[in-house]
C-alpha cells in the first residue's frame, strides 16, 4: 500500500513520485481505479491535489517471459561462470519492441537456461516495481552487439558474474577490439568525439548530438585498396554505434552501413565485425582472451574489392554464398 498527501500537483505526478514508478505505470492505475484520493476512487490522472490522502494498492508485477528456442550458437569458451559466443550478423541481442523471438536471449535461454538478470538503470528499477517488458529480460547480458553487427560477445551465468563484469565494461578495463570495412581511408590515430542523438532523427546518433556524451575510439589503418580500408578499432567508451558514428565523422562510413553509409552491392549489412575482446575472469581474476574469425561476407567483401587480408587476421573458411544486390 502506497500512502501520501500532497497539494497543487497533478494526482499522476505525485504518484509517480511517491510510487517511485514511470508516469506512464501511475496514469494506468489511476485509470484503472486503483487510486483512491479522500476516500474516492478518482479515475482522471490529471486531477489537482488539495491536501488530500493517496492511497494505492499497487497490482503485482506480472512476470515477464521471453521464450527458450532451439537456436544454434558458435561457442567460443564457456564454464560455470561465463560463455563467449559468436554472434551472427542478422541476430539482434536481446528482445525489443515487436521482437520477442530470433534474439540471442531467446538462443542463450533454450541453450543455457540460464537464470534471469535484469538490465542496469532506470529501466532495471522500473522492472523490479511495474508489470516488466519482455524488452527487459536479458539473462546475463553485459553488452549489446548492433543486429547487424557480428563478434564476439559475453554472457554472464548467474548474478554474481553478471555485476563483476558489467563493472569491468563500465569501468573501461575491458579490451574491445573491431575490424571494419571502410568507404574511405580515416585518420589513423585517437578520435575523442563527444556522441549523442541526432537532432532530427532519434534513430541515429551524431558527433556532438543532443546529449552527446565522451567517446573514444582508436584507429589504425591495417590495409587499403583503391578509396577503400580495412580498419582496426579499439573502443575506450561504449556509446551506441559509436564505431559508425566515428567513422562516418572522419569521412569513411563502413561498407554496406544504410544508416551513416549507402547500402553495398558487395555486402548485406555493415561490415563491422567484433573481433577481439580481453578481460578479466569474473571469479579468478585471471586474463581472458578471445578472437572471432572474421565471417566469410566481410572477407569476400574485401576481396571483390581487390584487397588481402593481413596473415595475423583470422578468418572463416567462406561458406557463404556470393552475396547479391541489397534487400
Amino acid at each position: 500500500m502506497v500512502r501520501f498527501s500532497a497539494s497543487g500537483v497533478r494526482l499522476d505526478q505525485a504518484l509517480a513520485f511517491e510510487a517511485n514508478t514511470s508516469r506512464a505505470k501511475a496514469q494506468e492505475w489511476i485509470e484503472a481505479g486503483l487510486v483512491r484520493v479522500g476516500g474516492k476512487v478518482i479515475t482522471k490522472p490529471s486531477y489537482k491535489l488539495r491536501g488530500e490522502t493517496v492511497e494505492v494498492e499497487p497490482p503485482p508485477p506480472v512476470a515477464a517471459t521471453v521464450a527458450a528456442e532451439d537456436i544454434p550458437l558458435e561457442v567460443l569458451y564457456e564454464d560455470p561462470d561465463l560463455i563467449v559466443i559468436n554472434k551472427p550478423a542478422g541476430m539482434i541481442t536481446h528482445p525489443a519492441p515487436g521482437v520477442y523471438s530470433g534474439t540471442l536471449v531467446n538462443a542463450i535461454l533454450g541453450r543455457f537456461g540460464l537464470d534471469v538478470t535484469l538490465g542496469e538503470g532506470e529501466e532495471a528499477d522500473e522492472l523490479r516495481l511495474s508489470a516488466p517488458r519482455p524488452e527487459l529480460v536479458r539473462p546475463g547480458i553485459v553488452h549489446r552487439l548492433d543486429k547487424d553487427t557480428s563478434g564476439v560477445i559475453v554472457v554472464a551465468r548467474h548474478e554474481a558474474a553478471h555485476r563483476r563484469l558489467s563493472e569491468a565494461f563500465a569501468g573501461r578495463s575491458v579490451y574491445k577490439r573491431y575490424l571494419a570495412l571502410t568507404m574511405g581511408i580515416p585518420r589513423e590515430g585517437t578520435l575523442s568525439a563527444p556522441i549523442g542523438r541526432h537532432p532530427v532523427d532519434r534513430t541515429r546518433m551524431h558527433v556532438g548530438g543532443v546529449a552527446a556524451r565522451h567517446a573514444q575510439t582508436d584507429f589504425e589503418v591495417l590495409a587499403s585498396v583503391a578509396q577503400h580500408a580495412l580498419v582496426s578499432a579499439i573502443l575506450h567508451t561504449g556509446r551506441t554505434h559509436q564505431i559508425r558514428v566515428h567513422l562516418k565523422h572522419l569521412h569513411a562510413p563502413i561498407l554496406g552501413d544504410d544508416v551513416y553509409g549507402k547500402p553495398s552491392n558487395l555486402i548485406a549489412r555493415q561490415a563491422l565485425h567484433a573481433y577481439e575482446l580481453r578481460l578479466q575472469h569474473p571469479r579468478t581474476g585471471k586474463y581472458l582472451h578471445f578472437v572471432a574469425p572474421v565471417p566469410a561476407d566481410m572477407v569476400r567483401a574485401w576481396r571483390l574489392l581487390g584487397g588481402a587480408w593481413p596473415e595475423d587476421v583470422q578468418t572463416e573458411a567462406e561458406k557463404a554464398p556470393v552475396v547479391g544486390p541489397p534487400r
